[in-house]
């Protein structure tokens, strides 16, 4: 809900900054309605309108690169998965025990990461989400349910040199997987600077302000206005959802960690 709430409050802003300039405009004296005075409106409305584009622009191009690397490292995270759950089938049987609570493990968190999702089937802890992290892949249980998986693998004592060598691929695989987890639950986190936010936003309402000043009082130049408010408004929206990359209606795919969960199955 937070790029909702971040695209409302600026069009707000912005529609009540045009408001302002349209209310203030016929207290002012005559000489400040002067051509020069306008023209050195424009002047300054112009070179906000190119400092506001270009900061758009940048956070945005940020925003959409922040998101696909969240991607990118799920379908790494994914494929590392895979290539854990094939190592412990290669050990043996011993590994049973690991590669069920693996399974268990990746189920919960598709089912608590992506809760508006169908759920994966099978037997698995349901109730991992609460209404505050549901959305998050970061979790505490989700990552006892990683930690017990560690802890069945150290309790394994290989028979032979290759399975010894299975062993010590497994044990560097699960730290391989761990550090992937992490690195996705912080690349979850927004990256986006609230006094840079704020600036921005103070700009577009100075923007929008000098047009209510200089706007001719009909209902065309009015509605003009306020579609550019939605405009940026909807732009925020894109760029808050983006820049968090597991809520809102823009998410990060879970079908790479549901096509691991079907490999571990197997």
């Amino acid at each position: 809900m937070a790029e909702i709430g971040a695209a409302v409050l600026v069009f707000v802003i912005l529609v009540a900054a045009t408001g302002i300039g349209v209310w203030v405009r016929p207290l002012l004296p005559e000489e400040h309605k002067a051509h020069e005075t306008v023209q050195l409106i424009q002047l300054v409305i112009g070179m906000l309108v190119t400092f506001a584009a270009l900061v758009l622009g940048l956070m945005t191009a940020s925003a959409k690169a922040s998101f696909d690397t969240t991607s990118n490292d799920l379908r790494t995270y994914a494929a590392d998965l895979i290539e854990f759950d094939t190592t412990l089938r290669q050990y043996g049987s011993d590994t049973d025990i690991g590669r069920s609570l693996l399974r268990q493990y990746t189920a919960a968190a598709i089912a608590s990461t992506w809760p508006h999702e169908p759920v994966p089937s099978g037997d698995y802890p349901k109730d991992i989400g609460t209404q505050d992290n549901s959305q998050r892949l970061e979790n505490v249980q989700l990552g006892d349910m990683l930690t017990a998986v560690g802890r069945e693998l150290r309790r394994l004592h290989a028979q032979d040199p290759l399975q010894q060598r299975a062993l010590d691929d497994a044990l560097l695989q699960y730290r391989r997987v761990v550090d992937a987890r992490w690195k996705i639950i912080e690349e979850a986190h927004s990256t986006i600077s609230q006094p840079f936010f704020t600036t921005l936003t103070f700009w577009l309402g100075v923007i929008f302000l000098s047009f209510g000043l200089i706007a001719p009082r009909n209902t065309l130049a009015l509605v003009t206005i306020s579609l550019g408010a939605v405009s940026i408004a909807s732009a925020i929206y894109v760029i808050v959802d983006l820049d968090t990359p597991f809520t809102g209606p823009i998410v990060v795919s879970s079908t790479p960690l549901r096509d691991a969960l079907e490999h571990l199955r197997r």
